[in-house]
């Protein structure tokens, strides 16, 4: 029998097919959402569960640090696990912490909770190597950048859905739709996607210890690595004051002016397929300038103080409108 990535005739990889790169892209979306619907609610969140104003930003920060032990100690396991099972185990578990989630009322026990949606979030990284492993070398710039924007749009919709859900229902049905969401694609991973074994031979300790080493030895590992920590922390910095500042007396803005407000992020999902099509064509250190421009840009736009409202109360029509159009 040949291996599900391989033709039978000559043994060489085959195309990915596209059904499985839109399910693995729509997985990512869905999975990765979850490290963010909280960033929008922080304040009503904290709030509901009596958690003090001045730790509410610990619900985002224990999201994050979850998913960075993930990183660490659970992603290196799809080496050594077949892939469907270990996302499958994880999705698994990423319901029920959602589902504790929307029914805990305790704010320490919701903090640990936040920190286990960010452990088993980490699904998608054991998705995306997939995608590496299973994509033929001459299309895999663009299946990963396929696969990349679908988690580029989770990322982005996440906050416009989390708010928009809120101002209808409440929080906590954020966590049970996301929770319904997580169980259908858990099902169709299981069913549909092709095994993968890997064919590593050690053990989890040494893979591990290999860490340290991959990043003394690869230059391009160290840059590419020291870049993603200032534009993810720049990224997750904005995101998490943000929606404090938009709600607060200075804009006034309610969760449906919030989730309006950050839907115009959903705009950077287009930029994932195009930079997978540039490293296709070998234009990554170029194209990896340009991006880091345009985010140098937007912070410093970000912070220049916003300019005198006019004389006819413009500004608070603009509110208005914001709080209200959804609604």
């Amino acid at each position: 029998m040949p291996r599900a990535d391989t033709t039978p005739a000559t043994g060489t990889r085959a195309a990915m097919p596209t059904w499985l790169v839109l399910l693995i892209a729509t997985a990512c979306a869905v999975v990765v959402a979850n490290l963010y619907y909280s960033q929008p609610l922080i304040g009503e969140i904290s709030a509901s569960l009596g958690l003090p104003a001045q730790s509410a930003g610990l619900i985002v920060t224990l999201t994050q640090i979850g998913y960075g032990v993930g990183l660490l100690l659970v992603v290196p396991l799809g080496d050594l696990y077949e892939n469907r099972t270990l996302v499958t185990v994880l999705l698994a578990a990423e319901t029920v912490v959602l589902i504790a989630a929307a029914l805990v009322t305790a704010p320490i026990v919701f903090l640990v909770i936040s920190a286990l949606i960010g452990l088993a979030a980490v699904a998608v990284q054991v998705l995306v190597p997939f995608t590496s492993h299973y994509a033929p070398e001459h299309q895999r710039g663009r299946v990963i950048g396929t696969v990349m924007g679908g988690l580029t749009i989770g990322i982005m919709l996440a906050r416009p859905a989390a708010s928009l859900i809120a101002s209808l229902w409440s929080w906590r049905a954020v966590y049970v739709l996301s929770a319904l969401l997580v169980v259908m694609i858990g099902a169709a991973i299981r069913f549909t996607m092709p095994a993968r074994r890997p064919e590593h031979t050690a053990g989890y300790r040494a893979l591990l210890a290999s860490l340290p080493r991959l990043v003394r030895d690869i230059p391009v590992l160290r840059r590419r690595a020291l870049y993603h920590a200032c534009l993810f922390g720049s990224f997750s910095l904005f995101w998490t004051v943000v929606p404090l500042l938009l709600t607060s007396d200075a804009f006034e803005m309610s969760q449906s002016g919030v989730a309006l407000f950050a839907l115009a992020g959903a705009a950077g999902a287009i930029a994932s397929p195009i930079a997978g099509r540039m490293a296709d064509r070998n234009r990554t250190r170029s194209w990896t300038r340009i991006a880091i421009g345009c985010v140098l840009i937007a912070l410093l736009a970000a912070a220049l103080p916003p300019p005198d409202p006019p004389s006819g109360s413009q500004s608070s029509s603009v509110r208005q409108f914001c709080s209200t159009s959804v609604s």
